[in-house]
């Protein structure tokens, strides 16, 4: 089935690296979460990197409020399988301190670090290992001049906090720059970033913040991402959940998977089910999003529990099954293959994910050795 596009074009803004992460431009939207753990202990911290990674994670933000945090990132950085972005606030020289250390971004505002004299030195730091930073606008912390003059946090004082900010790095002839304006509320969050889409065209980092527990801020932030990224709007996202981060990273994907603007993993359709159904759908999608979790290649599978809608769906999907009576039939590539026993099925369609997944792998290795010329 050809996909119908629901999203304009991707607004045009200068593309720029983390790391290895190109941001902007006609790159991928990028997904990234933030660890929780205390950046001192190593460890603990780096274990959360990599699982967040697993997950999907192309960019990963750790808080650094501290020296010993500071110190402790280096260390992170060396052994972490994706890039690294620095969160700091007030203190200039541990900017400084996480650059020596290799970190990929920064995530800083400009007007709170110091002096222009402290902005200075860590642009020029920045720009010398060609790090981009992030002016992070939050609704909860704008300046005390913007609250008195505009009465309350709103998306005007948003975007002009977010283009002083902006005005403080042009100034210094530093233009690796990204932005996000977030707030709680949606419709402040959605208002504010379509006023800067239109003011500047640095890349955007969308998000909304302390959107809540699991279910209240995925719904929140799929509103308020949904509504944008369908505008063109938005280059990297974060999903920013009071739940495991790794959460975020897979709200974070189902979001651009709806929309059609990136592909990974097994997308699972599924019927909410009813008195038809012939199979434990909701029990058998849980377990088969926890078997699935460690497939990256795109790869659909439909569960449905009765006959009513399942062999449509089947046929749209890689791999198919609908409950019946006396064994669940099972279809490959549309195809009807035969019938699978309950007790059986998961393991049948783990085996059978797994199987299209690593001929997606082979085609994908095929076609660049190909263009290499091998």
């Amino acid at each position: 089935m050809a996909r119908i596009r629901i999203t304009l074009p991707r607004r045009t803004t200068r593309p720029l690296r983390v790391g290895g992460v190109v941001v902007g431009g006609d790159a991928p939207i990028s997904v990234q979460s933030m660890t929780n753990t205390d950046t001192r202990d190593v460890a603990a911290t780096l274990a959360q990197v990599r699982a967040l990674a697993t997950a999907g994670a192309d960019i990963v933000r750790i808080s650094c409020p501290d020296q010993e945090s500071a110190i402790a990132l280096g260390r992170i950085r060396a052994d972490s399988p994706v890039p690294l972005i620095a969160d700091i606030h007030f203190d200039h020289r541990l900017a400084l301190m996480v650059l020596e250390r290799g970190v990929d971004g920064l995530r800083i505002n400009p007007g709170n670090i110091g002096d222009i004299t402290r902005v200075r030195a860590v642009v020029r730091a920045a720009r010398e290992r060609d790090v981009s930073i992030r002016i992070g606008v939050n609704a909860g912390s704008l300046e005390k001049e913007l609250l008195a003059r505009y009465g309350e946090p709103g998306p005007e004082a948003m975007v002009e906090s977010a283009l002083r900010h902006i005005r403080i790095l042009e100034d210094l002839d530093f233009s690796a720059i990204k932005v996000s304006l977030k707030a709680s509320d949606v419709a402040m969050t959605v208002a504010a970033y379509r006023l800067l889409a239109a003011r500047v065209d640095y890349p955007l980092h969308l998000g909304v913040t302390e959107a809540g527990g699991l279910l209240p801020g995925a719904v929140k932030s799929s509103v308020a991402l949904g509504m944008l990224l369908a505008e063109g709007i938005g280059d990297t996202l974060r999903v920013s959940l009071s739940a495991d981060p790794v959460e975020e990273v897979r709200v974070g994907f189902e979001i651009l998977k709806a929309l059609g603007l990136r592909s990974r993993g097994v997308d699972i359709i599924a019927c909410p089910t009813c008195s038809r159904q012939k199979l434990p759908v909701i029990d058998m999608v849980a377990e088969l999003e926890k078997r699935l979790a460690h497939i990256r290649e795109p790869v659909t599978l439909s569960v449905i529990g009765c006959v009513v809608n399942g062999p449509g769906e089947a046929r749209e999907s890689a791999i198919g099954v609908v409950g019946g009576e006396g064994g669940n039939l099972l279809y490959i590539r549309g195809e009807p293959v035969g019938k699978v026993m309950d007790a059986e099925l998961v393991d049948v369609l783990v085996a059978r994910v797994e199987e299209a997944a690593a001929a997606l792998r082979a085609t994908v290795v095929v076609n660049s050795d190909e263009e290499c010329g091998a």
